[in-house]
């Protein structure tokens, strides 16, 4: 046998939504959606479309290209709508920086010489490039692999069947000690495996970033622990400014969008819960927009969140990850963000950063500048 035949095999990426074994022996799902799941909720929107009049409340044009992956998907811009195979070219505000230079390969290599996990890779952030080129990224704990499988979010799924790094939370202080950050984000991945959803693993995290790093902000966007209070407030008790919770969508899209553990009125209801025990804290939300929305229900979702005492929102275009996923409906012009904005703050939130790329933590350190965190002058050009 020669040298070449002696090799063993080399593996090939696993294709998304694949299922594959993670380095700690739990079986998951690349990207978190299977391909039988796609196809059934094409077909059914299909039928639901059959004979609808087209377009939505907003009148927008229908989506079928995934901006940040080019791939094809639905179209329709009504809950009615009929679905199109034909994908459209993404708008031009939907362009992102590339993530390349000197600064974001600084902050790559910390995370990789660390072990750490970030939203920003795992659910394919298109401002992956402008938030690491800033020295900043969002820390998502607790693995990278999700027990949840919501119709929008490319983080694999599976059951991690109760593992949890040990090293993690001081490995994710150290992180914030080395990219000196003032202000920090922790997100996480649900763990419905863990008997308190990873609340105390969480609260960890944020007691050993104080410790190295008293005077930096931490904003904790967590899952919503199965709606079990005392697991919320251990994590608010742990020393963070900001506790979020995302909503994600309207009420009457919450069990098409959300895996079905989530809930519209439980989100609501931890985001009440957090600011009645500490009310000074600040609650924060968000909502993307794209996915069939209606105006009427944007107001709603919003009046519903202000009722909650929510202190800030962000509003950003849905953008579909794969093609498995829930296809984008419509795409929201930049002025269209700023009205919702306008409407917002109308409403009484302290702020609300609206625009195409928006995610829940972009730009977070710069929530409360009162300055739409710096794209009321300049969205159109800066997407």
């Amino acid at each position: 046998m020669d040298e070449l035949d002696s090799k063993a095999p080399i593996a090939r990426p696993v294709r998304s939504g694949e299922k594959y074994t993670t380095p700690q022996g739990f079986r998951a799902i690349k990207d978190g959606i299977r391909p039988s799941v796609a196809t059934g909720a094409s077909a059914s929107a299909a039928t639901a479309g059959a004979g609808a009049a087209a377009g939505a409340a907003a009148g927008a044009a229908v989506s079928a290209a995934a901006a940040a992956t080019g791939t094809a998907a639905g179209a329709g811009a009504g809950a009615g709508a009929a679905v199109s195979a034909a994908p459209l070219r993404k708008p031009p505000w939907l362009r992102a920086p590339l993530a390349t230079g000197a600064a974001f390969q600084g902050v790559r290599q910390i995370v990789r010489e660390h072990r750490l996990a970030t939203v920003c890779e795992e659910a394919k952030c298109p401002n992956i490039g402008e938030c690491w080129n800033a020295g900043t990224a969002t820390l998502m704990l607790m693995g990278s692999v999700c027990t949840r499988a919501c119709r929008f979010c490319a983080v694999d799924t599976g059951n991690p069947r109760g593992w949890l790094d040990p090293e993690e939370p001081e490995n994710v202080a150290r992180s914030v000690e080395l990219m000196r950050l003032s202000y920090v984000v922790l997100t996480s991945v649900d763990r419905d495996d863990l008997p308190d959803g990873g609340a105390a693993h969480y609260a960890a995290a944020v007691r050993a970033i104080k410790r190295r790093m008293p005077a930096t902000a931490v904003e904790a966007l967590t899952p919503d622990f199965a709606g079990v209070v005392r697991d919320v407030l251990t994590v608010v008790d742990a020393g963070i400014e900001v506790f979020a919770q995302n909503l994600e969508t309207v009420e009457r899209l919450t069990r098409k969008v959300r895996d079905p553990r989530a809930g519209y009125r439980q989100t609501l209801d931890v985001l009440e819960a957090a600011k009645q025990h500490r009310p000074s804290l600040l609650t924060k939300t968000s909502l993307m927009l794209g996915l069939g929305e209606s105006d009427r229900e944007i107001r709603a979702a919003l009046a519903d969140l202000r009722a909650a005492r929510v202190d800030l929102v962000t509003l950003g275009q849905y953008l579909c990850p794969t093609p498995h996923h829930l296809p984008v409906e419509r795409y929201v012009r930049p002025e269209e963000f700023l009205a919702y904005r306008d409407l917002a703050l109308e409403l009484g939130f302290l702020e609300c950063v609206a625009g195409p790329l928006v995610r829940s933590s972009y730009r977070a350190e710069r929530a409360l500048a009162r300055n739409n965190a710096g794209l009321s002058t300049g969205l159109s050009s800066r997407a």
